[in-house]
């Protein structure tokens, strides 16, 4: 062969050559331009009864942008079938197998919640994208590592309940999902009725997976009161108002913002018509004025969802995942100022840059100011009052 014809000082050249490039190339390999890959794990519903929340999710995770200041970013979605058990699954092969350096999800609140420990425990930022206050509040030594860009439930039952004051609305009825994210609910309404001198006189649950509330919907028609909350996300929302509509109920009806979708719009049909729920911003970003800064900043995003689906498919849970990436966008520059993807020291300066850098920041929901006691941000600017009309969301004056 050809290298036999070489001398041997020629040969022991040609040796150290190669063995020089490989070393080389093993450097490169270990160095940290090779491994400044940011790796995020999504976890997200998008089947079981929560997907009417997930599927616009993850339709959003396969548009976000692929590189942030330089660096490529891994998308690792997974479903998690609205399962706490498998959203929390997910989580630990994100951070065990996956090595992320974020995590995003899940899409709704026993999900989000079930993740909390796994994030302390990791030591790894995760932002969710369900709504429940209890998953950022308090600040302890858990939440440390939690966000979320959903508006708190506080925010959105100040809205509703001044909107029932408003409306000569005296007593109220309640039913709910018998999960953390009805009970989360439930109690913020609580608090606020007495202020509001509204008198809660019938309280309902029910799971996300019945088919049936009558029951429940009897109870609450016989207190015959002048408002009833439903207090449920997606479309099982739709059947308590399908129920009272059928049982002859002519009072107020109220959703929380987990319903906007247009598969509950589908499924609900006729018997939503005239119901109020609060909102974020961004679901009647066409209706805001031009002044409102949401308003630019939602309707590029809309802009971007449209030329990669049905033009108008773009909803209020698209735009949570939408603002995870806001987020993140603004954070990992200044992250990487402190240490590169992929170590322990860049998850600790990308957590620290969403808490202390996060201010004043413009997303499709609101205004935030995320602070060492406060892991949403938002302020009454991150909601306004909507009614359903003619199959559409309008913008409540």
């Amino acid at each position: 062969m050809f290298r036999h014809l070489l001398s041997a000082p020629l040969r022991a050249s040609a040796l150290s050559l190669a063995a020089l490039s490989l070393a080389a190339l093993s450097l490169a390999a270990f160095s940290p331009s090779a491994m400044a890959q940011i790796k995020v794990g999504v976890t997200i519903s998008a089947t079981g009864p929560a997907a009417s929340l997930g599927i616009p999710e993850k339709n959003v995770f396969a548009i976000v942008p692929r590189e942030i200041a330089g660096k490529k970013i891994d998308w690792i979605v997974l479903d998690d079938a609205s399962d706490p058990v498998a959203a929390v699954k997910n989580t630990r092969k994100f951070v065990s197998e996956d090595k992320v350096d974020v995590i995003v999800g899940s899409s709704i609140t026993p999900n989000s919640l079930a993740m909390i420990d796994v994030a302390a425990e990791s030591e790894t930022p995760m932002i969710a994208i369900a709504s429940s206050l209890r998953i950022v509040d308090p600040v302890d030594a858990k939440r440390f590592w939690v966000f979320k860009t959903p508006q708190n439930d506080a925010h959105m039952m100040t809205a509703m309940s001044q909107h029932m004051a408003d409306h000569g609305v005296k007593t109220v009825g309640i039913i709910g999902f018998n999960d953390a994210y009805g009970e989360g609910v439930m109690t913020e309404f609580g608090k606020l009725a007495p202020v509001r001198k509204l008198n809660v006189v019938a309280q309902e649950r029910y799971a996300r997976t019945d088919t049936s509330v009558t029951g429940q919907v009897l109870k609450l028609v016989s207190a015959n009161p002048d408002a009833i909350m439903i207090a449920a996300s997606g479309t099982p929302a739709a059947l308590p108002a399908k129920a009272l509509r059928e049982r002859g109920y002519k009072g107020k009806i109220y959703f929380t913002d987990g319903v906007i979708n247009d598969d509950f719009l589908r499924v609900g049909g006729k018997d939503l018509e005239g119901a109020f729920l609060p909102a974020g911003p961004f679901v009647v970003a066409k209706q805001l004025p031009d002044s409102n800064p949401i308003k630019k900043v939602s309707l590029d995003f809309i802009r971007l969802h449209d030329s990669k689906y049905p033009p108008g498919s773009a909803n209020s849970f698209s735009a949570h995942a939408w603002n995870a990436w806001l987020i993140l966008q603004h954070a990992i520059p200044i992250a990487l100022k402190t240490a590169q993807p992929g170590t322990k020291e860049f998850r600790k300066a990308l957590r620290d840059a969403i808490e202390n850098n996060s201010k004043e920041l413009v997303t499709t929901h609101g205004v935030l100011n995320i602070s060492k006691t406060d892991h949403m941000g938002f302020d009454q600017r991150a909601r306004v009052m909507v009614k359903i009309e003619n199959g559409q969301w309008k913008l409540a004056q």
